[in-house]
């Protein structure tokens, strides 16, 4: 498979999971990522929770490439990461192709795309830093 067909993948999982539109912003992914790692479920959340939540995303999705790792949780049980190496000037198309990636490797590692699509897969499909 190639990686624009394995993105139309992770939008339909979005589509059909959490009824997210079509073509929807890579932050709502980013969003619904950071909340599935933070564990904290469907709630109100005020706007600094939710650049948290981003942030969590990130740096969840950018650690197997090397350039964040876990550091602990703290007392309010959200996850802390030391940043190993600086993220490398991208322009803003090549920052959403990076994350795209990263989100791709995501659902690969949590084992969410389909069986049918990870079948497809075989071993051929790998991000490497």
């Amino acid at each position: 498979m190639t990686e624009a067909e394995l993105w139309r993948e992770v939008e339909f999982f979005f589509q059909k999971k959490f009824a997210v539109e079509k073509n929807a912003p890579l932050e709502m992914y980013l969003f619904l990522i950071g909340v599935q790692e933070l564990g904290s479920g469907k709630q109100k959340y005020t706007k600094d929770d939710k650049l948290n939540i981003l942030h969590i995303a990130v740096c969840n999705l950018l650690e197997p490439l090397g350039y964040y790792k876990f550091s602990h949780y703290d007392k309010d049980g959200y996850p802390h990461f030391d940043v190993l190496a600086p993220l490398p000037e991208l322009k803003p198309n090549e920052q959403t192709l990076l994350m795209k990636k990263a989100i791709i490797q995501y659902f690969i590692k949590e084992n969410l795309f389909s069986e049918e699509v990870i079948l497809a897969l075989g071993n051929r499909y790998r991000l490497l830093p």
